[in-house]
């Protein structure tokens, strides 16, 4: 599948060019990708600026990058997320554009789904639809993949809905499993996939937005 969304700097207004779409990264573990798509976007003709990163985890490793980097974060606790109006109300605030989950792990409610619609991206780290579902994340993903004897594996970027890894499919890139690779030979190759494309994906994305 190739990149639906590509960078479009056709536009002629200086101005519009030089705006950046205000993301918040959603992460609930060490950051690895939130630190990909950080670094991209400090290019200078990238179309997006990490302006926030939440996680639901007061100890994730995401929070100590953001706070290395003096980037505005937060942390949300299950009550905050699903039975209040508290996250979307700090989006509103921080002037948030769209979301992107980068090894998020709880399903989005659908309060925050339909303040950004089409404007939250995630990625999961196998073919969808193989592989997903609840309780289909990181080393269970690789492991299922593994013991499937399949021959590839590989990542997809998709639209969040209300339904975990069901929303409409944006790219995918696959990497093919070699003999003997064990679960975790497989999740650094799909981890490599992750932090080469994820970060242009969402540039273009954000690039329809600007």
């Amino acid at each position: 599948m190739r990149i639906t969304y590509v960078r479009d700097m056709s536009s002629k207004n200086p101005a519009k060019r030089n705006k950046k779409v205000r993301i918040a990264i959603f992460a609930s573990g060490r950051g690895s990708n939130a630190q990909s798509i950080y670094q991209y976007s400090l290019q200078k003709d990238s179309h997006f600026k990490v302006a926030a990163i939440i996680s639901n985890k007061a100890n994730a490793g995401v929070l100590s990058f953001a706070k290395r980097k003096k980037i505005a974060s937060q942390f949300f606790g299950r009550n905050a997320f699903y039975n209040s109006e508290t996250v979307i109300d700090y989006l509103r605030k921080s002037k948030i554009d769209m979301v992107v989950l980068a090894g998020f792990l709880w399903l989005v409610p659908d309060n925050i789904i339909k303040v950004f619609p089409k404007k939250i991206l995630n990625i999961h780290p196998a073919l969808l639809p193989n592989y997903g579902g609840k309780g289909m994340y990181g080393h269970h993903v690789h492991k299922a993949v593994h013991t499937s004897g399949d021959i590839k594996s590989g990542m997809t970027i998709h639209f969040v809905n209300n339904r975990y890894d069901e929303g409409q499919m944006i790219f995918q890139s696959q990497c093919l499993i070699k003999d003997g690779a064990t679960p975790e030979d497989i999740a650094s190759s799909v981890l490599n996939l992750e932090h080469h494309f994820y970060p242009q994906v969402i540039d273009g994305v954000a690039s329809r937005l600007v």
